[in-house]
């Protein structure tokens, strides 16, 4: 049942991404030929208004708005090449707005019904961590950041102390209101609340539950969104780094694998839905976040060519030919489908082992 559902997942925000082109393209007075879920043959079709063909395709991996002059120049008034700078930004950029918006909205759902909100809060010190850093932590101390990066949600901490690598770090906690900073935290042999020796800063963490005010939800709901964003770019600091590989990337296997598998391990159905909705969400954030890198074939890299040519014509007089924007994106779309094959045939690798 779960594999279903992370399937209809998939469509629902493959279709959000393409609806929001479409919608923005019908604002701006584009012409659109065809609206499509999916790839590969056409297994059902419905003539709309306007002239716009709906479709939906055999292989749900993707879909497509087809635009007049998306690709090639077109003396058509009403198509994309013929459009302002800010018209074609708003049609580029609206997939990836909607699906962001998507993923907000399934948060704000969830958050209204929660019964409070857990804040990190540190639940006291070792003892030599006063006699070491000059101050101590006091308990009911609020995580605000670490190492600049804000602590939004409780699972926070553990990734901002992973990405330090066991390096110093710059603690700020709030305490009556009022930031208190702790720099320079190395990793120290400190007692643990049981008195045993471990390796680590030197605070206990526990969380406090913050009343589910209508602010208060709102206020979460944005946390989530940010701190999915935000997990996003450390992913790709890590790729670019070496910390993490592309064997470490998951497709659209791996994906409803593990949304399968959140469903399996829940304790009810109800908490099933729930947990895959929330995992929906971050995938939601996830793809408008990647679709907007200026990468060729990509949202982002649309953009990228467009404030690239604008530049170009006010400079030297002259408009750059459309033809090799789509000589570039079919290269680095044969690219792209190639590493999606390699990190799809890893995900089979590794539901088999």
């Amino acid at each position: 049942m779960y594999i279903v559902i992370a399937i209809l997942l998939f469509g629902v925000l493959i279709a959000a991404h393409e609806w929001g082109h479409f919608i923005a393209a019908r604002l701006c007075g584009v012409t659109v030929h065809e609206f499509a879920i999916g790839m590969g043959p056409m297994v059902w079709h419905k003539d709309g208004k306007k002239g716009t063909k709906f479709t939906l395709r055999a292989l749900p991996i993707g879909g497509f708005c087809a635009m007049e002059g998306e690709e090639t120049e077109s003396e058509d008034p009403h198509s994309l090449s013929n459009q302002g700078f800010w018209k074609k930004i708003l049609v580029f950029a609206a997939g990836a707005a909607m699906n962001f918006l998507v993923g907000v909205l399934i948060i704000l759902v969830l958050n209204f019904q929660a019964a409070g909100f857990y804040v990190p809060v540190v639940a006291g010190c070792a003892p030599e961590f006063e006699a070491v850093n000059g101050a101590a932590l006091l308990e009911g101390d609020e995580f605000h950041s670490i190492n600049g990066s804000r602590v939004y949600l409780t699972g926070d901490i553990d990734l901002l102390l992973m990405l330090a690598n066991r390096q110093s770090i710059d603690l700020v906690v709030l305490r009556d209101g009022e930031q208190v900073e702790f720099n320079d935290l190395s990793v120290g042999t400190y007692s643990d609340s049981e008195g045993n020796p471990y390796q680590g800063y030197g605070f206990y963490r526990s969380a406090v539950v913050r009343e589910a005010t209508l602010g208060a939800r709102l206020q979460y709901t944005w946390y989530n969104a940010v701190d999915f964003v935000r997990t996003v770019w450390f992913s790709l600091q890590m790729l670019v780094t070496g910390s993490a590989g592309v064997s470490d990337l998951s497709g659209p296997v791996g994906i409803v694998s593990t949304i399968n598998e959140v469903g399996a391990q829940s304790a009810s159905v109800a908490d099933a839905l729930a947990n895959i909705a929330y995992f929906g969400a971050m995938i939601a954030v996830n793809l408008a976040v990647m679709n907007l890198l200026p990468i060729p074939a990509l949202d982002g890299g649309h953009i990228m060519f467009l404030i690239v040519s604008t530049i170009g014509e006010k400079v030297f007089h002259k408009k750059v030919p459309m033809k090799y924007e789509a000589i570039i994106n079919m290269v680095f779309l044969a690219l792209l489908m190639g590493l999606m094959l390699f990190v799809t045939f890893n995900d089979v690798m590794k539901l088999i082992h």
